[in-house]
């Protein structure tokens, strides 16, 4: 993974999410990292985060900047801190097929694999905070809690693949499109509270890579944000530029016809 520094479901309240944040034990590089609370860092000791923080790495990555290439050896793994990122396979021919979205405070990278079998490509300007692979490996031997919580994110990821399986398979194209909103929506800031609406952002994918992730065309992918515009479920600005007034609402169109 080519990490290399360029720039040096209920909802817990705020003040728990942050209840250590002034800890002097706390490396001061993680005492604000939304990472550390709620990603795989949260499950560390001070002493841990401490050894870990020598070898951390921050680095910030430019809308289409890839991350990791299909078949490159793995040397770093990261906590996306935020940003999008869009995960991907290349066909022989040169076809692409995305298979998943990573937001903060995901986990990028495969524990124990020699190589990506994906791309990872930043869709907006991310923040990754990266660490040898190596350094990573020998804390989960050390650590029946980070190995814990590294297995929690595969087996979601795990059933987030098979919801999305469905998605593809049964769900028609306007319930397709809403539910790409919908994921969108809730995970785009992780600090964002989604029953406290209205929750608004940039699309992230262009609409040829929303197109390929829901196996639609890019005019369908327009007629369908334009019959949720119209009913009043979501407002457009700029043709990137999401408000969504409900979320409740929005789910609700996910599965409209089911």
């Amino acid at each position: 993974m080519n990490l290399s520094p360029k720039t040096g479901e209920g909802i817990q309240a705020l003040s728990e999410e942050r209840k250590d944040i002034h800890n002097s034990e706390i490396p001061v590089v993680c005492r604000s990292c939304e990472a550390r609370h709620r990603g795989i860092c949260g499950v560390l000791s001070p002493d841990q985060l401490l050894y870990l923080s020598k070898f951390t790495n921050r680095t910030i990555y430019s809308e289409s900047e890839e991350l990791v290439s299909n078949g490159e050896q793995v040397e770093r793994y990261a906590n996306i801190l935020s940003g999008v990122v869009k995960l991907s396979k290349l066909l022989i021919d040169g076809r692409q097929q995305i298979v998943g979205l990573q937001f903060a405070p995901d986990f990028l990278g495969r524990p124990f694999k020699s190589k990506s079998e994906t791309t990872a490509e930043a869709v907006t300007d991310v923040r990754v905070c990266s660490f040898p692979k190596s350094v990573l490996e020998t804390m989960i031997q050390k650590s029946p809690e980070l190995e814990r919580i590294l297995h929690e994110q595969s087996l979601r990821e795990l059933d987030e693949a098979r919801n999305w399986m469905m998605t593809l398979g049964r769900k028609s194209a306007s319930e397709k499109v809403a539910s790409f909103l919908y994921l969108i929506g809730a995970n785009i800031d992780p600090e964002k509270n989604i029953t406290m609406s209205p929750v608004s952002f940039e699309i992230p994918l262009k609409r040829a890579d929303i197109a390929d992730f829901l196996g639609l065309t890019i005019e369908t992918v327009s007629r369908q944000l334009t019959k949720l515009r119209k009913s009043g479920i979501i407002s457009i600005a700029n043709n990137r530029s999401v408000v969504i007034p409900d979320m409740r609402a929005l789910h609700r169109a996910c599965e409209e016809n089911c």
